[in-house]
């Protein structure tokens, strides 16, 4: 197993089907903040659920197709970035994230996410890093902002939701926009 330090006291691992129940406890801490955001099918209620969302990824992840790690505060779950979809032969993938509200504030989804798509950039060619989000959703947006993404456009009511459809932005990255504002340690620049 690796670990990678983000800080001091974070560290980003990789949340295997192994790590279900801590997932879930986890996932009982964030579920009514996140869930206006993430898929149903993420936000799960139960072991056996949580074994299987983890399991989806794990065989993403060995199908070259995705993946899904952690991020620990002081050895607590407190949210997690994926890669939703991931396809080396086309140079495209799809970043996302989670983070429940003990782990809002200290920057932390902006540096996994910065790693994980400088990991798919850099490593594996990756040439389009994509990122979706719900319109509404501001601290997703800010994020993507953060990482050098642009706003492709809007894909208007997708996805129903309990409040009516809801409207989809499409952010991304180029891998030559991404090299270009990092440094070598894959830190956004200050410009």
């Amino acid at each position: 197993m690796f670990t990678l330090s983000l800080t001091e006291d974070v560290e980003l691992r990789p949340l295997e089907p192994w790590r279900a129940e801590e997932f879930l406890t986890h996932l009982d801490r964030a579920r009514a903040h996140i869930e206006p955001w993430v898929s149903p099918s993420f936000v799960v209620g139960d072991l056996d659920s949580a074994r299987a969302v983890l399991q989806s990824y794990a065989d993403r992840w060995a199908r070259d197709a995705g993946g899904i790690w952690g991020i620990w505060r002081r050895d607590t779950l407190v949210g997690g970035v994926m890669f939703v979809s991931f396809d080396a032969a086309r140079g495209v993938c799809e970043a996302g994230c989670w983070l429940e509200p003990a782990g809002e504030g200290h920057g932390l989804v902006s540096r996994a996410v910065g790693r994980i798509v400088d990991w798919a950039v850099r490593e594996r060619g990756i040439h389009r890093v994509e990122w979706r989000t719900n319109a509404r959703n501001a601290r997703s947006i800010a994020t993507a902002r953060r990482l050098g993404m642009r706003l492709d456009g809007t894909m208007r009511e997708v996805y129903p939701g309990p409040a009516g459809r809801i409207d989809m932005e499409v952010w991304s990255v180029l891998a030559p926009e991404w090299l270009g504002a990092r440094s070598d340690a894959g830190e956004r620049r200050v410009e």
